[in-house]
């Protein structure tokens, strides 16, 4: 059944109930403030069986940052629960998440709900613009992966749900390049083939910042911040600086001059380039654009292995849910039916290459090439720090590789700058 239809059988008219056999969400009755009551509270589902209550209608902001190619799978999603539910969801894509959230919420303008990458759980709990949900939500986080699962908690509360996992992979233009390279050596061997700037042809298209290159940095035994390691920052770490020359060496010398992530997307999605490294979610410009490419796990550095951070995208639970009001439930409803319908996660995976972190659908082979190949990539790599210290290694880092990938300070140097950086900014 498609997902309108799991709306109308689960009952969503009342609530998100028993979806997949997991959901079945008490409403709460509080008529005020936070969400509104346009809505006589009545259940017109026909499922006799529902175990939910109803409730009054509620009103809720939801903020996500997508792509332009990504943004009317959300919509559409959107207006589906809002057409089947008597609940109303207002969606806004945001261009700077951070820096909206860290403004807004304080200030009791946020949304309800918003979708991020599980690394700010940490920082944002401690500054408390999220709140616990573990006792209000029925879902049961033993359907995600255990990756899944731990991302959106901490310290025992459950501040939001999971609903994909992200990495960087290996994505190559079939029309070039014949099948996917095992290691770099024979990454190199095919862009440097194909490599002529002065015809606006390049062998990568690579945008730079800490996220994207991580997986070098790490591949010989370097990290950023291990709370179990002496020392807990890595950074300055001889084999962290390792991964850096070696990413510098072996990649720069094929990409677009401008490292920023438009030109180096543009590259390979114009058929410009080779080889891409990106994420998931750049999938859909390339469907877009109509180029023909496959997806491949990182190949192997001679005496390393890649191992990128990955992520677990989230709803995560905003201060906006703190009281049981209408607004709060709509929220909860469609965050709840939104990470365990099957269906629409099977979409969206076809459509829109999201890596699905119901256990249901993990090594699924209804998953398409593309999407089986990122969750390799995946287990390739380790999940980002969501610990509050990560907040103040991500700028330093970036600032440290941008300036060795444009000659203005060697690798080690540009890292030890960072690491004291980092240090100063801890004290």
């Amino acid at each position: 059944m498609d997902r309108r239809e799991a709306l109308k059988r689960l009952g969503i008219a009342g609530t998100v109930a028993g979806l997949a056999g997991c959901v079945g969400v008490q409403e709460q009755d509080d008529p005020t403030a936070g969400g509104g009551s346009s809505g006589d509270g009545s259940d017109d589902s026909d499922d006799s069986e529902s175990t939910t209550t109803t409730g009054p209608a509620g009103e809720a902001k939801v903020w996500y940052t997508l792509a332009q190619a990504e943004r009317p799978a959300r919509e559409a999603a959107i207006e589906d629960f809002n057409e089947e539910s008597r609940h109303t969801i207002s969606g806004s894509n945001i261009s700077d998440m951070v820096k909206k959230t860290t403004s807004a919420i304080p200030a009791g303008q946020g949304p309800q709900t918003f979708d991020w990458a599980h690394d700010k759980v940490g920082d944002y709990s401690q500054r408390g613009f999220l709140t616990d949900r573990s006792d209000e939500t029925d879902v049961d986080l033993d359907q995600f992966t255990d990756a899944a699962a731990k991302a959106v908690q901490y310290k025992g509360d459950t501040v939001g749900l999971p609903h994909g996992a992200e990495t960087v992979g290996l994505v190559y233009n079939t029309d070039i390049v014949d099948e996917a390279p095992e290691t770099v050596d024979d990454m190199v061997a095919e862009m440097e083939e194909y490599y002529d700037p002065d015809n606006g042809k390049y062998g990568l298209g690579y945008p730079i910042n800490s996220y994207f290159v991580s997986a070098w940095l790490q591949a010989f035994g370097g990290y950023f911040l291990d709370l179990d390691a002496d020392p807990q920052l890595g950074v300055a770490e001889d084999e962290t600086v390792e991964g850096l020359e070696f990413l510098v060496d072996n990649f720069k010398p094929y990409m677009p001059k401008d490292f920023s992530y438009g030109p180096q997307a543009t590259a390979f999605a114009d058929g410009n380039a080779a080889f891409a490294i990106n994420g998931p979610w750049y999938l859909s410009t390339l469907n877009d654009k109509g180029v023909n490419y496959e997806v491949a796990k990182l190949p192997e550095p001679e005496g390393g292995s890649p191992r990128p951070f990955t992520g677990i995208s989230m709803w995560y639970f905003a201060k906006g849910m703190e009281e049981d009001t209408p607004g709060t439930t709509a929220a909860q409803d469609f965050v709840e039916w939104y990470v365990t319908d099957e269906d629409l996660a099977l979409e969206l995976a076809n459509e829109k290459g999201l890596i699905p972190v119901l256990d249901g659908l993990v090594g699924s082979d209804e998953l398409p090439d593309s999407v089986q190949a990122f969750s390799q990539a995946v287990g390739q790599g380790i999940p980002m720090p969501s610990d509050p210290k990560m907040a103040k290694v991500w700028p330093s880092m970036k600032t440290a590789i941008i300036e060795s990938f444009n000659d203005s300070t060697e690798p080690e140097a540009a890292l030890q700058t960072a690491a004291e950086e980092i240090r100063d900014n801890w004290d």
